[in-house]
């Protein structure tokens, strides 16, 4: 069961029922000065031939009665199939009292129906030669299965009966304890998940998104059969659902699926965003050290607070993630990697690695670096690691903005080679903005960020602003709270 982290770059993409009329809207405003074109409502650029975002596939949308959206999109000449339910729902949905009860549902998702056993559903989907999975997020869960085409009824069949008809078998609810349990012995034995979750306590402390995904274990073992059910019946509703098929697969013919299948969801009429308002995230600027002597290195994530999913700053700081890049020790490119701070690091062997993240939410969002350094190196790697942080308020040359611009826009393609990872941005995209944003108009917001705009960015989220910290190791040698926030208003070198 995979944990959705969403460290690595934000994967925005909208499809052609949503474009048409969009474009349409564009052709009327080419005679108005295009404002705000970053916001993913605004129009499309003057000089930008919306022709183009015509061209790209499509994406067909169709919502039933009952609120549940249904969305595909073919892929020529593919034989296999990714059909999946993206949910708006994930750990950030809890209370403290039953944290983890979301990733508990997810691992008993798999463990019977009413209708068949745990084993006759492994072996339906293994007879397929198919694969079924899922894995749950703060805000969202995912269950998806790639099939062959002619097993795409199938799996809409299966999918319907796990998320409708699941047993809870209280044997298996136990059994299931020990397995998380497990799990999260794993996770503590990686270093940057265990960061990462650290993070989120002290940047959204008493807050439900600071909440871990997989939950304490003291919840985890005491989760019981009704709190599963009352989690499904609040969350698990229709419209707050997306089902997505990427490949080969008919729009038409998958709409008829669902709406055979998918007949006795939820109709609990609270939203996602409700829920959300009524706790809202706040960010705190705040540190929080985990010494160990006994490690060789400090591993440590400093974090300003970034921009929510539909913010008009969302794409520029996507680029200035990609400014700031990442580099490891074992990386062939040495001292030639690209950014200025993966030169410095390279040329003075201050660190075995960093990396830049943009993590976004449905209101707020984490922007910063993290990297794993020796004691003796950390005053200096934090120095760098802060010069060139703060640089982005200020000195920002055009030849760099236009070489991460190149860099993301590679990246987003790369990743989007598969019917799996074009699924989970439809369905993502459907639960964030409503709409699935193609590539043609993503890549031409991307286009208009230029040095003013990240310098606006790094001035609204960076300078002279709150920073979370979170270090493990010998932390005696790490620079204290004060100087950090103090390096994020320093003036020029």
């Amino acid at each position: 069961m995979a944990r959705n982290l969403a460290i690595s770059l934000a994967r925005n993409t909208f499809g052609r029922q949503a474009t048409r009329p969009f474009a349409t809207a564009a052709d009327s405003a080419l005679s108005t000065e295009s404002t705000d074109f970053l916001k993913w409502t605004s129009p499309v650029p003057q000089n930008y031939k919306h022709t183009n975002i015509l061209a790209g596939p499509e994406t067909k949308v169709t919502t039933l009665p009952s609120g549940l959206k249904v969305a595909t999109q073919t892929v020529p000449y593919a034989k296999t199939s990714t059909i999946g339910v993206w949910i708006d729902a994930g750990s950030r949905f809890e209370t403290a009292d039953n944290n983890g009860t979301a990733h508990f549902l997810e691992h008993m998702a798999f463990k019977g129906t009413q209708a068949r056993s745990m084993r006759q559903l492994e072996e339906e989907i293994e007879n397929m030669g198919g694969h079924l999975n899922a894995y749950t997020s703060r805000e969202q869960t995912t269950y998806y299965a790639k099939v062959f085409k002619q097993d795409n009824g199938k799996a809409v069949e299966i999918l319907s009966d796990i998320l409708q008809n699941s047993a809870l078998d209280e044997r298996n609810i136990e059994r299931e304890r020990g397995v998380i349990l497990r799990e999260m012995q794993e996770v503590e034995s990686v270093p940057e998940e265990v960061l990462f979750d650290h993070l989120h306590a002290t940047a959204f402390q008493h807050s439900p998104l600071g909440r871990p995904i997989l939950g304490p274990a003291a919840n985890v073992q005491s989760i019981t059969k009704e709190d599963l059910v009352n989690y499904i019946s609040t969350h698990y509703s229709a419209s707050r659902m997306v089902v997505v098929g990427t490949g080969a697969v008919d729009h038409d013919e998958l709409l008829g699926l669902v709406t055979k299948s998918f007949t006795s969801l939820s109709t609990n009429p609270t939203t996602a965003k409700e829920i959300a308002a009524s706790e809202p995230a706040t960010f705190t600027g705040s540190e929080i050290r985990f010494r160990n002597d006994d490690l060789p290195t400090i591993q440590f994530a400093i974090a300003v607070e970034g921009a929510a999913w539909n913010s008009s700053d969302a794409i520029t700081l996507m680029v200035m993630q990609a400014m700031l890049g990442a580099w490891d020790s074992s990386s062939a490119a040495g001292v030639n990697v690209s950014t200025a701070l993966g030169q410095r690091i390279s040329a003075n062997n201050m660190a075995s690695s960093y990396m830049a993240f943009n993590t976004n939410y449905s209101d707020t969002g984490l922007f910063g670096m993290t990297a794993v350094c020796k004691p003796e190196a950390i005053e200096d790697l934090c120095w760098a690691m802060m010069r060139e942080f703060c640089m982005l308020t200020y000195s920002v040359e055009e030849e760099d903005v236009i070489r991460a611009k190149n860099q993301l826009k590679a990246s987003l393609m790369m990743h989007l080679d598969g019917t799996g990872a074009l699924a989970e941005e439809i369905g993502r995209h459907l639960l964030t903005y409503g709409r699935h944003i193609p590539k043609e108009e993503l890549f031409a917001r991307i286009d208009a960020v230029n040095a003013s705009t990240v310098r606006a960015a790094g001035q609204k989220y960076i300078y002279d602003k709150d920073v979370a910290i979170v270090s493990m190791g010998p932390t005696q040698f790490m620079p204290d709270y004060n100087w950090f926030r103090r390096h994020t208003y320093m003036l020029r070198y």
